[in-house]
């Protein structure tokens, strides 16, 4: 009896191929991209917590605050919260073991900043969130990530620029470069200017040159770039590409499916398309690997994965290098989502 089922399967492999011909080397298959994929440090984490144990997210937590690996610390940070929102039953006896670890106290507090932006009660739910970021920020003086946490409660509540700015000194103070905190500034001043985009560019430009080559905050340009196209405000193009630019040497300066740059490789991407930039776009999805992650990608789709491997496709497929598929406008820079956890 013929195998239909197979016959078919053929079918679509023969047909891939023959409408992908400009697959840059090492594409891989549908079926090895995998959303947000926890790195080697952060998987034995989650599956702990996903039985209920708390002991690793603590000491993965307590690792990085111990090596000042600020950036780490709130990349692993935003990915157990996002975890603990549906299985918090891990965190709460995590608090009654140690109540005074600086882990939990910071997990606490992006909880409570994560539930307070997805409420109706926005405002209010937030405003009783201040005592836990203080408790995370007193908890070690060293650290960064509440005061990210804290700019971006700043900006849920509508706070004024003279106690942002009081917020940012004391963040950056703490580290000069940190990504996470450039971001809630960037997206604070994106949601408070009005007309001209340029004050977010001019931030972001002076912050990329002042920071390392391999800094994260080198891709802050184009994060601005990304704003600018979901506010669809009029950015000049030189500005656009000279953001891309950058953060194209950012990437370059990484390997392959390295999961470090990958969300900043997936919004360049993006940004990439939207350019027109196809042979740069298609280089950026080669190098993100396995490794797709939700932002930018759900400001376009509820299914950010498929979207990204449709999209991935029909770039591929374009006859012309000037006929790519433009991705609609973002919806906006917080996509109607929790915000503080695309960075």
């Amino acid at each position: 009896m013929v195998d239909t089922m197979a016959l078919l399967r053929a079918l679509l492999r023969s047909l891939r191929r023959t409408r992908l011909p400009s697959r840059p080397a090492g594409w891989l298959a549908d079926d090895e991209v995998l959303l947000d994929a926890p790195d080697e440090r952060l998987s034995p984490a989650l599956v702990a917590a996903g039985r209920g144990e708390y002991e690793p997210a603590a000491k993965l937590l307590a690792t990085t605050r111990d090596a000042a690996e600020w950036e780490d610390r709130d990349r692993y940070l935003l990915r157990l919260a996002v975890f603990a929102r549906s299985r918090p039953d891990w965190v709460e006896e995590w608090r009654e073991a140690a109540p005074d670890d600086p882990g939990v106290l910071l997990l606490l507090a992006q909880l409570a900043l994560d539930r307070g932006w997805a409420s109706p009660a926005r405002a209010e739910l937030l405003a009783g969130t201040r005592p836990l970021i203080t408790a995370a920020a007193d908890a070690d003086p060293r650290d960064p990530v509440p005061w990210r946490i804290a700019l971006d409660h700043a900006r849920g509540t509508g706070a004024g620029h003279p106690e942002f700015e009081r917020l940012w000194a004391e963040a950056v103070r703490r580290s000069p470069h940190h990504y996470g905190c450039h971001v809630a500034a960037l997206r604070h001043l994106s949601a408070t200017s009005r007309g001209s985009h340029n004050e977010c560019f001019d931030f972001a430009e002076s912050a990329a040159q002042d920071a390392p080559p391999g800094a994260l905050v080198q891709a802050l340009p184009v994060r601005a770039a990304f704003a600018g196209l979901a506010r669809g405000t009029d950015v000049a193009a030189w500005r656009l590409d000279a953001a891309a630019d950058r953060a194209i040497a950012l990437s370059a300066r990484f390997p392959f499916a390295d999961p470090w740059p990958a969300e900043v490789r997936n919004l360049l991407a993006y940004v990439l398309v939207s350019l027109g930039r196809r042979s740069d776009a298609l280089e950026q999805l080669r190098l993100i690997g396995p490794y797709v992650t939700s932002f930018p990608w759900d400001r376009e789709s509820d299914d950010p994965l498929g979207h990204f491997l449709r999209l991935r496709e029909e770039l591929a497929a374009a006859p012309d290098p000037g006929l790519i598929p433009s991705p609609r406008r973002p919806r906006n820079e917080d996509g109607g989502h929790v915000p503080a956890g695309d960075h």
